[in-house]
């Protein structure tokens, strides 16, 4: 990675007003600060996973599986937008494994409600445990008000027309822990 030239990953991007109109070259920096963020966001979780033979598909179903017990499997297709088939390889292993539970609805038994068991909450926090750690070292090095910031820049980033659905989401998730404890 030596080559790579970091000097310019400060610089505002360029807009271009060549005959075509105007244009904006693209957002450099920020597109691979982004990738390089991600990749460490993902280290963490990605060595503990490695040790259970899990990866990030895995991660993802116990994170909302753990964050949002009782949720339906096609809610979290939807969630993950993914298909039935990939989900359905991995969720057999989680299950098979006794880390996630899944049951039938009370009032339509053909839904499939899941529910991670001790095991998989255990799983779940400790790689959440992690990527809190890294979160909270960034936001406390850029100062106050940088958690509101980054939330709202990553809501930004979300496609507006699924906002509200992920704010809700999160929100009936926090709601539902804050009861808990």
């Amino acid at each position: 990675m030596a080559d790579i030239n970091f000097s310019s990953m400060n610089q505002p991007a360029a807009a271009d007003s060549s005959e075509g109109g105007p244009s904006q070259e693209p957002i450099w920096d920020i597109i691979e600060l982004l990738f390089f963020a991600y990749r460490d966001f993902v280290s963490d979780p990605d060595d503990v996973l490695t040790r259970f033979n899990f990866g990030r598909a895995h991660h993802r179903v116990l994170h909302f599986v753990n964050r949002h017990p009782g949720m339906m499997v096609a809610d979290l297709l939807d969630v993950l937008k993914i298909t039935k088939q990939s989900l359905g390889r991995v969720l057999k292993q989680l299950v098979d494994e006794g880390y996630v539970l899944q049951k039938e609805g009370e009032n339509d038994r053909r839904q499939r409600l899941l529910y991670v068991t001790p095991k998989g909450e255990q799983l779940a926090m400790k790689l959440a445990g992690l990527q809190t750690e890294r979160i909270a070292r960034a936001l406390n090095e850029i100062g106050p008000h940088a958690h509101e910031a980054a939330r709202r820049f990553l809501t930004a980033m979300i496609d507006a027309d699924g906002r509200d659905d992920v704010q809700k989401l999160i929100a009936r998730a926090d709601r539902a822990r804050r009861s808990k404890a």
